[in-house]
């Protein structure tokens, strides 16, 4: 079904509003012979730059969720921009007396506000011994914003921080390693469609571009591993380009699933599908959605794949070296490569921006609840769908999961991921070309119903039930076998065979 909002068609149709306004006001001009063309060109800029904003600044609320979703697990309340932050510092220390560097006089008036506010509501309150014994900053619960706006000011402290190079670095490499990371990793956003209407581009192979360019920061990041000319970035830079090898050919194998499942290379024809055919890709194909969250967080590099950086071995791996806004700059490319995985996941396998059983829902005229619940933006499903899939997947995952060894992260890829990934891509050419019935396609994508491409024995979508309970039953099996002892070749175990000090090298 296409989005009601149609950004696109406002901006980029000649018939549409931006468009249409813009040509009319230069008809008559001595720019009316290239009005279409300078129209186009205005129209395409604001759209490019309005949905880019969009996905950019929505990716602010994927760090408060993480920072609130641990903190809930830790019994804590997590980031808050408290009232007594403004002024109170943190264990007696603060800024100084900075209100004296203020121009215009402006600093005694300031400086004997603070010093009322931390006498009245400083650290050193008898009043609340709990509050003064923790340095709850959050004095009594009053909260002026929420932790969201935290980020504006961890963004503000890496910009003050100082760059320094080090003595007997590859300065020129070293320098341009986190740009090819970040450039790269912010091309992936102009490939994300937001909705069927509301998308920067569209090209006809935008899902093998998308993963074309997933495979580009790689090489940024072996590059500053090795010209930071320190022996633990070139250990996390050497583990970074195994790993991502590793993982790369599984996570291109489920993408082709995905494309022959679908029939195209194209996301927002691939999202299509899976309304006009009548099930998510979820349930015809969960071992393809394992395979592509698991082999994501390893690109991510985020726990328990995060060997490349490894904080407790290798200070910070291929990082260690970058400080102030190169680093923040770094840091910004893994999350922003941490959301545009969970957009491609919900894009892939959740149905993207349609609303989950709209068209059994969008049927029901009783009181306008079918019309009320189809008039939800597109973009707001997929931006929910998305931040649910990073809380759900990514940060538990994050906080759950103990890190693995080195070799088990490639030995799992390699002898584990890449046959199920090649078994996915059998399955899904068994089920385009023996299951999939075209009779059964929602011809109309205007319309607000689903298909019934997989129908079987008579059965509404009877083949993505089968699926999905057989393979939650091949899941539930898998991840419950405690026997660690009957294999003890298997390359993952919690315990170790013999005690420790026990073992002789090479009698193993």
């Amino acid at each position: 079904m296409d989005d009601r909002y149609d950004l696109v068609g406002f901006f980029i149709d000649k018939e549409g509003g931006f468009r249409s306004t813009l040509m009319s006001l230069l008809d008559g001009s001595p720019l009316s012979d290239s009005a279409g063309s300078i129209s186009f060109a205005a129209g395409t800029f604001a759209l490019v730059n309005i949905v880019f904003l969009m996905l950019f600044f929505s990716q602010f609320a994927i760090l408060w969720i993480e920072r609130k979703a641990v903190a809930r697990m830790q019994d804590r309340y997590g980031a808050t921009t408290a009232l007594r932050s403004l002024w109170v510092g943190e264990n007696g220390v603060t800024a100084g007396e900075w209100w004296n560097m203020l121009p215009f006089g402006a600093g005694k008036p300031i400086g004997a506000l603070n010093g009322w506010l931390n006498k009245r509501f400083g650290n050193r309150d008898e009043n609340f011994p709990t509050v003064d014994r923790v340095n709850n900053r959050s004095w009594m619960g009053k909260t002026i914003f929420p932790g969201f706006f935290q980020n504006v000011a961890d963004g503000m402290k890496f910009l003050v921080k100082e760059h320094m190079v080090p003595q007997r670095a590859d300065r020129l490499i070293f320098e341009v390693s986190p740009f090819l990371i970040v450039s790269s990793t912010l091309l992936i956003l102009g490939m994300i469609p937001l909705s069927s209407g509301i998308y920067a581009t569209n090209p006809d192979l935008s899902i093998l571009y998308a993963i074309a360019i997933f495979g580009i920061a790689p090489i940024g990041v072996f590059f500053a591993g090795w010209s930071s000319n320190n022996k633990y970035t070139l250990i996390g830079g050497i583990r970074s380009a195994a790993q991502l090898t590793a993982y790369e050919i599984p996570l291109l194998l489920t993408l082709l699933s995905v494309a022959v499942l679908s029939g195209t290379f194209n996301i927002v024809d691939s999202i299509h599908f899976q309304h006009s055919a009548g099930s998510w890709n979820i349930f015809l194909m969960p071992l393809g959605a394992a395979l592509f969250l698991v082999t994501m967080i390893a690109e991510v590099e985020r726990v328990p794949f995060d060997m490349p950086e490894a904080e407790a071995e290798l200070v910070e791996g291929w990082w260690t070296e970058y400080g102030g806004m190169r680093f923040g700059m770094l840091f910004m490319a893994e999350y922003i490569r941490t959301y545009a995985a969970c957009f491609l996941f919900t894009h892939f396998f959740l149905g993207g921006w349609h609303l989950p059983f709209q068209g059994t829902i969008g049927s029901i005229e009783m009181l306008g609840i079918g019309s009320a619940y189809l008039l939800i933006p597109g973009a707001v499903m997929t931006l929910v769908k998305s931040w649910l899939v990073f809380l759900i997947v990514f940060v538990w995952a994050r906080f759950a999961l103990a890190r693995i060894r080195t070799d088990q992260i490639l030995e799992f890829g390699w002898r584990m991921l890449l046959p199920l990934a090649v078994l996915q891509v059998v399955l899904a050419f068994v089920y385009r070309l023996y299951l999939f019935n075209p009779d059964g396609m929602l011809a109309d994508k205007n319309a607000s119903g689903t298909g019934s491409a997989w129908d079987a024995i008579g059965l509404p979508a009877m083949v993505p039930i089968l699926t999905t309970l057989f393979w939650l039953a091949i899941f539930v099996i898998y991840l419950n076998d405690e026997d660690k002892s009957a294999t003890p070749e298997r390359m993952f175990h919690v315990h170790t065979i013999e005690p420790a000090g026990t073992v002789v090298p090479g009698k193993e």
